[in-house]
């Protein structure tokens, strides 16, 4: 599988979507605040279970990366994956050096 491929299966979910957001909002979470914030703030009624898997496809695609610090787990988002994708397709606009070139 293409590293695209897993890239867009994790961004196709609404909730892992969301799940991106509270990590841009406070990078470092634990499942716990994760699971705490999705409750609150999105009113989410999801398990914790479900939200770990969420996250376990999200760190296959190298959008979280976790790191742990005794017996806690922090997940990190990582923005390079998204790059990755920007840099493959959005290359830089050469259509006016084209126009000006006699």
């Amino acid at each position: 599988m293409d590293v695209a491929d897993d890239l867009f299966k994790a961004l196709a979910d609404s909730t892992r979507r969301t799940i991106l957001d509270e990590l841009t909002q406070k990078s470092g979470q634990t499942l716990f605040e994760i699971c705490s914030r999705l409750s609150m703030k999105h009113r989410l009624g999801i398990s914790r279970q479900a939200i770990s898997q969420h996250l376990a496809v999200l760190e296959a695609a190298g959008l979280v990366e976790t790191r742990r610090e005794g017996r806690y787990k922090f997940h990190d988002l990582n923005t390079a994956p998204l790059r990755q994708i920007t840099d493959r397709w959005l290359a830089p606009d050469t259509s006016d050096q084209e126009e000006s070139t006699p």
